[in-house]
């Protein structure tokens, strides 16, 4: 499975840009669903078909895209200037290295996020309080000219880093969230036939508002529907003292944040599957943020919905770190919720 997630994690798909990802989902499903198709919005929809008399619908759903930036201005020197895709802190972005994919070539043009200085006070000041005022990109472009032969306003970017298997730990870019992808992905590889309906949703745009997760379950309607994404962490030196959130407690059943409170049923089940089976996990309480499940909740007459989410260090920096076994265990979670 570890390859499948450096597969997916590579794939450099920011928001309203997923169809990269999507085609190496699509690849990595081949033989293992009974079809699929995009809805107009652009969310990938997978499913299996239950053998059941009157089977019960399930709906998994990870959001395919990842944080990242737009190109807003291109100077006379061929330096960018950008603006966040979502929520990309820019004391994250110093000193990263940035990758914008040619649309003509697929090229991956690279460049390093930077900020001004022109005097000793400034640097000092920019640096200790950075915004998207004060950030620029370098490309290595002498001029405009050159650098629009390989980028325009409009152009979008993610981070670039290097994908790290250390002491059970996976570390990337992006694992936000395609570390459900991911977990999704492999479900639909272990399902022989099924009972229920199981549906899984790579959806579109979550990390600029839900929008996918808002019309996704639209024409599925199921019985269930459980949003997988990753959650803070409490576990580093002086991290959130209000919340108990640990890498390799097993996977966190969410019971609210800021954006909803998970559906009694979700949680009842994906608990009692946990305790059944020998799952380890944990419960999740986060004091921010949110899910596409307050996208499903408020879908038509509404949808029972939650999450499962995988406790990650260092959200949106290009190196989010995950625990293998939480992934694992997540997988075989949600196999006994479906079955």
């Amino acid at each position: 499975m570890k390859e499948l997630i450096r597969k997916l994690v590579d794939v450099s798909s920011p928001s309203g840009h997923e169809k990269g990802v999507h085609q190496a989902i699509l690849k990595e499903l081949e033989g293992h669903i009974d079809g699929y198709r995009y809805d107009n919005i652009g969310n990938l929809i997978v499913w299996k078909t239950g053998v059941a008399e009157k089977p019960k619908k399930y709906l998994l759903d990870g959001h395919a895209d990842e944080i990242g930036v737009v190109i807003t201005h291109i100077d006379e020197k061929g330096f960018l200037r950008i603006d966040p895709v979502g929520g990309v802190n820019p004391l994250m972005l110093l000193g990263t290295t940035l990758q914008f994919e040619s649309k003509e070539t697929h090229e991956m043009i690279k460049g390093i996020c930077s900020y001004e200085s022109e005097t000793f006070e400034d640097a000092k000041k920019n640096l200790q309080n950075p915004n998207y005022d004060v950030l620029f990109v370098d490309i290595g472009a002498s001029s405009k000219e050159e650098a629009l032969r390989h980028v325009h306003v409009g152009h979008f970017g993610t981070y670039e880093s290097p994908f790290i298997d250390q002491n059970g730990k996976l570390i990337s870019k992006s694992m936000d969230d395609r570390i459900a992808c991911a977990i999704i992905v492999q479900l639909f590889k272990e399902l022989g036939k099924v009972p229920n309906d199981v549906y899984g949703v790579f959806s579109v745009q979550e990390e600029v508002g839900i929008v996918g997760a808002s019309v996704a379950g639209y024409d599925i309607m199921p019985d269930m529907a459980i949003a997988i994404d990753v959650t803070a962490n409490s576990d580093t030196p002086k991290g959130f003292k209000r919340m108990d959130l640990c890498l390799g407690n097993g996977p966190a059943i969410k019971i609210k944040d800021k954006a909803s409170i998970s559906d009694g049923l979700v949680v009842d089940t994906l608990t009692n599957c946990a305790k059944e089976n020998g799952i380890p996990y944990q419960y999740e309480v986060l004091l921010f943020g949110g899910t596409n499940a307050h996208g499903y909740q408020l879908t038509r007459s509404g949808i029972p919905s939650g999450t499962l989410s995988i406790v990650t260090r260092y959200v949106h920096s290009p190196h989010e770190m995950v625990d293998m076994n939480d992934v694992l265990n997540a997988v075989k979670l949600l196999k006994k919720v479906v079955e």
